[in-house]
């Protein structure tokens, strides 16, 4: 017989570790907690959650650590506690059964499953005792535990409808294309980069009332609509108005940089204070991208803090780079981070301590729950240059204070599709802004995934921590591993992170495609420990994995010149357009990804790197906005394949030379930087 104990203790997962001496009997999720279950034929509560999550924290205090509620837990359930983090499949699985069961998503997720894990009704935070308006956990307990025994075709007729919706779920919508046309209009896509701007708030940007989330993917796709046309001052807004708004708000780290994870106002004042590596590596993405075009400095100044906030708070073991950081401190929400009037003028003295706080609309009273927020979005405009250095002085000093407060609790474990995202946005950051210590920092962390990470078969494991890798890896850490390689290839012009990307897509096409309908699943062909193996296209808190490679396939294609690339890039969209004729909102990796297979130009630059010739060339195509831009950096003496456009095209009377080169056609060489004409 099994022994009635926490399993936890032998985890490395930070949150996993955070329940570990729970009097909770938690098992971690695998194939040997459902033969328990199955043994015992008792049902399984599944708790799903986050090491930076509040209110997986305030659930936990009060009633994981209850020994009244854990009695039951334990006398009722087979308890199994799972990072949705590390395992993102598991997670992404019982989520979709909260939806399908008409319940809001969210963190904690608390869902009931037979013994086989097969779920028959759940939701997510239930508190102890009864409060909100919503039922104490204990009884919710009882009664689930009541329905079990005593209405098990109750039970039955919830779990056979789950299943077979999960499995429905998990069978895209695919299309034929007919004809040479496209398969999606770049017309179509221009309506609806227009209805997304036209439903973004004109005066404090993003979507909605609250919460506001960033969705830096779908402000991508508004942007590259703008570029399009340039005719639609709209969707100009739309975009600037989101970004000046989030860079001048509570929602960011105006002390330490980068952004949290998400505002709980229409406002972007009252963040939820957990930093997630994900939502940072974006927003450099999408930032920099529109600095490309408005020379923004409060953009400029945004992306070089968030950043140097990664290199500085963010470098894991062995060079990666680290998940989250948690919302509390001592077990409140934002403590870290929150200032009183008095505080800043006794940190920064009376004259100094006024203008601080004007700018920051620090008062006495507090602007969210008697404590302050740091923001400038009631006057959002930017300073004269010695007030911003001013300012910049004053925050380092509070900085320093607050570095001496009890700090937020830091996930360290290394996630390989998070790790890519970050890798990408320094490598190309680095390269529009001349920063060689951010290019560094994405060599280091794309070594240690690929060199730490993958077994001797180019497998890649999804996390590690603590000097172990764990769980088999996803379709996202492919994808997101693949497009940072093509970034640090674009970046450097080393072939070899070209073939490491090609490599990753190998192992894809061997253990994740669906041969039947076309895409890749979510998970392996040898995961063994799910109930179903899904399969989409939407994009969530991350840009969606299968999206992600249409713009993956659209890259080798170029840089290969072989056409099979563009054929699986073609086959990976037909695979899921079906879905435009109903909701597009999730799409927009997809989407976006698609305009760069319809519109790519190749930027060839010939030179060697060392020489102000080639680097101010360089400088020249990054300054430009060009999501749909490829770079080929290219020594004099490098070849190109024969049916390259730019084959046996050098240098021009000894100087660098640029070639543009669009639907292998390129155009006359451009050797002067001033003269670089590209949108």
């Amino acid at each position: 017989m099994s022994e009635g104990r926490n399993r936890l203790g032998e985890e490395t997962s930070p949150y996993l570790l955070q329940h570990a001496h729970n009097p909770v009997h938690w098992w971690a999720w695998g194939e040997e907690v459902i033969a328990e279950a199955k043994r015992t034929n008792r049902p399984i509560l599944l708790s799903v959650g986050y090491a930076a999550c509040h209110w997986c924290h305030v659930m936990a205090h009060e009633s994981f650590e209850s020994p009244d509620v854990a009695a039951v837990m334990n006398e009722l359930f087979v308890n199994i506690k799972v990072d949705r983090e590390e395992r993102p499949d598991v997670d992404g699985i019982y989520m979709q059964a909260l939806h399908l069961l008409g319940e809001h998503g969210g963190w904690p997720l608390t869902m009931f499953c037979t013994p086989d894990g097969e779920p028959f009704w759940g939701g997510t935070y239930f508190p102890y005792p009864a409060r909100f308006g919503r039922p104490s956990f204990v009884d919710v307990l009882r009664g689930v535990a009541q329905a079990w025994r005593d209405k098990p075709q109750d039970i039955e007729t919830n779990r056979s409808g789950l299943l077979k919706a999960l499995r429905k779920s998990a069978a895209n919508k695919a299309v034929v294309p007919k004809g040479d046309g496209p398969l999606i209009p770049i017309g179509l896509l221009d309506q609806i980069a227009e209805r997304l701007a036209d439903a973004c708030d004109p005066v404090w940007g993003g979507f909605g009332q609250a919460p506001k989330f960033p969705s830096p993917y779908v402000f991508e796709n508004i942007w590259r609509g703008w570029l399009r046309g340039r005719a639609n001052a709209k969707l100009f807004d739309a975009v600037t108005v989101t970004l000046d708004r989030m860079c001048q708000g509570g929602i960011y780290d105006h002390l330490g940089g980068g952004f949290a994870r998400y505002a709980t106002d229409a406002q972007w004042l009252i963040p939820h204070f957990e930093k997630m590596l994900y939502d940072n590596a974006q927003l450099i993405d999408l930032l920099t991208l529109v600095w490309q075009e408005t020379k923004s400095p409060l953009y400029a100044t945004r992306i070089a803090e968030t950043c140097d906030w990664v290199l500085r708070e963010m470098i894991a073991e062995g060079g990666g780079f680290a998940a989250t950081y948690d919302a509390d401190s001592e077990g409140v929400e934002g403590k870290f981070y929150v200032w009183d009037a008095s505080e800043i003028d006794a940190v920064l003295g009376t004259e100094d301590g006024a203008f601080f706080r004007a700018s920051y609309d620090v008062t006495p009273e507090g602007n969210w729950e008697h404590h302050n927020i740091l923001h400038r979005n009631r006057a959002p405009a930017l300073l004269g240059e010695a007030e911003e250095q001013r300012l910049a002085t004053l925050r380092t000093k509070l900085k320093a204070v607050r570095d001496k407060r009890v700090w937020p609790g830091w996930d360290d474990k290394v996630l390989a599709d998070w790790n890519g995202l970050m890798i990408a946005a320094l490598a190309n950051a680095s390269a529009v802004f001349q920063r060689d210590d951010w290019l560094t920092a994405a060599v280091r962390a794309w070594r240690f995934v690929m060199d730490t990470m993958r077994d001797g078969d180019g497998r890649l494991f999804h996390s590690h921590r603590a000097g172990k890798r764990l769980h088999r890896g996803t379709l996202d850490d492919y994808a997101n591993m693949a497009r940072a390689g093509i970034a640090l290839f674009e970046a450097t012009g080393e072939t070899r992170y070209l073939e490491e990307a090609k490599a990753l897509v190998a192992v894809l096409d061997k253990h994740f495609t669906d041969p039947s309908s076309g895409g890749y699943f979510i998970t392996a062909d040898d995961a063994a420990d799910l109930i179903v193996r899904a399969k989409n296209c939407h994009d969530n808190a991350v840009p969606s994995g299968n999206g992600t490679l249409v713009g993956v396939f659209a890259r080798l294609w170029i840089l290969t010149g072989e056409a099979a690339w563009r054929d699986k890039a073609d086959m990976q969209v037909a695979a899921f357009a079906g879905e435009l004729e109903g909701n597009f909102f999730p799409l927009m990796t997809l989407l976006n990804g698609y305009e760069t297979l319809q519109s790519a130009v190749e930027l060839v630059i010939v030179g060697n790197p060392s020489r102000d010739e080639t680097e101010s060339l360089r400088r020249a195509v990054y300054a430009k906005s060009l999501p749909n831009k490829i770079v080929r950096r290219l020594a004099p003496d490098a070849l190109l394949p024969p049916d390259h456009p730019a084959a046996g095209k050098g240098l021009v009377g000894g100087r660098p030379a640029l070639y543009v080169c669009r639907n292998q056609t390129c155009q006359p060489p451009v050797t002067d930087p001033t003269a670089v004409q590209l949108n």
